[in-house]
């Protein structure tokens, strides 16, 4: 296959300032919410945010984002401070990222580049790396004349500072050749994968599936006994991890894979659709939530509407309230007490655990009544 190239933007040990607006249709206690996100975005990349910008705009300025007074403000405060990096909440336009270059003079994101950057930190596997290549690929291929300049600045950019019309079709003529040879291996590799999953048709398929750093890893370690990583960290886990577990002799497989975020880059979605069909072809769902966040009802709408965008909204659901012992408001819990298929837990404290073993037991030999009616699973996989 071609030759790759990964553009990728080292954050670590830089200073940064966030960006965002706010409106009617985004009120300012939402836009706070969404730049704390982005500010813990900017923590797991390594970057430090040294102040956060934000301005009341209807629409997003078309040429530089925020008015041209906030951008001057912006660019001052840059230049007295002496910060590396300027991130937006949002997703610019090429002709955007020109512009706002031109007067700040440093290196500049947006949410999703630094999403990317993020995935790309974490990808473990050849079928990580592959994606999330792609998805870089993809989100850089209509933004390169506009960033040509721009991306001199960074490490993992292509091209030089002041290149011509005919360096640019060069690049993008080899983006497309690697965009098209990744998405050949990624269809090798979903290939290898379908088939290992067609080896494990007789067994019941357990997801978690969850916000970013809910603890759905630290809840597999739990249930499965095993060693994934579980950090306080946005992404900390990518690849899917799977593992059989046997509760009363019963078995069933348990997967986890990567955490949903709002404003989750949709080329990311594409790019990861393969690893996600852990979550898709599963037979029941874990949603895990942390119940102590102030807008975990959010949260698990974004779940509920990326597992629909992936093809997974109608699978039966227990909902796992996670973080119990970090809840401040009692009346959250009195509130969530009459939802159907719903377990209480603290992960890390432990607390909780038999009764979601016992809920999860329940569901998973009503699934294997009802796939498998003929198979003894007890005496079948009885360990």
């Amino acid at each position: 296959m071609a030759k790759k190239t990964s553009h990728t933007t080292e954050l670590q040990a830089e200073t940064a300032v966030l960006v965002g607006i706010y409106n009617r249709s985004q009120p300012l206690q939402q836009s706070k919410e969404y730049l704390a996100e982005l500010k813990f975005l900017a923590d797991t990349a390594g970057a430090e945010t040294k102040h956060v910008f934000q301005q009341a705009l209807e629409h997003p300025n078309r040429a530089t984002f925020v008015g041209q007074g906030k951008l001057d403000e912006i660019a001052a405060y840059v230049k007295a401070e002496e910060i590396s990096m300027v991130i937006f909440d949002d997703d610019l336009s090429p002709s955007q990222v020109r512009n706002i270059d031109k007067i700040l003079g440093v290196k500049v994101l947006d949410r999703s580049s630094l999403i990317l950057h993020i995935f790309s930190v974490n990808a473990r596997t050849a079928q990580s790396k592959a994606q999330v290549e792609l998805a870089q690929l993809q989100y850089l291929l209509p933004r390169l004349t506009g960033m040509w300049q721009h991306l001199s600045r960074e490490k993992g950019g292509i091209g030089l500072k002041g290149a011509g019309e005919k360096e640019i079709e060069t690049d993008r003529r080899r983006i497309r050749e690697q965009i098209s040879a990744l998405k050949l291996e990624l269809v090798k590799i979903d290939k290898q994968n379908e088939t290992r999953r067609k080896n494990r048709e007789l067994m019941v398929r357990v997801s978690l599936a969850g916000y970013t750093n809910v603890g759905k890893s630290t809840l597999m370690n739990l249930l499965a006994k095993s060693e994934v990583l579980a950090e306080n960290k946005l992404f900390a886990t990518l690849d899917a991890t799977v593992r059989k577990v046997v509760f009363e002799q019963t078995p069933f497989l348990l997967s986890d894979t990567v955490g949903f975020i709002r404003k989750l880059p949709h080329g990311l979605i594409e790019s990861f659709k393969s690893t996600l069909d852990e979550v898709r072809e599963s037979d029941l769902i874990l949603h895990v939530v942390d119940v102590s966040h102030p807008k975990h009802t959010e949260q698990i709408q974004v779940v509920k509407d990326t597992l629909k965008e992936i093809g997974a909204g109608d699978k039966p659901v227990i909902m796992v309230y996670n973080k119990v012992d970090q809840l401040q408001d009692s009346d959250t819990l009195l509130e969530l007490q009459n939802t159907p298929n719903s377990v209480f837990i603290s992960a890390t404290h432990k607390s909780g655990m038999d009764e979601l073993k016992s809920l999860l037991m329940q569901e998973v030999r009503k699934l294997y009544r009802d796939k498998y009616p003929n198979l003894n699973f007890q005496e079948s996989y009885s360990m």
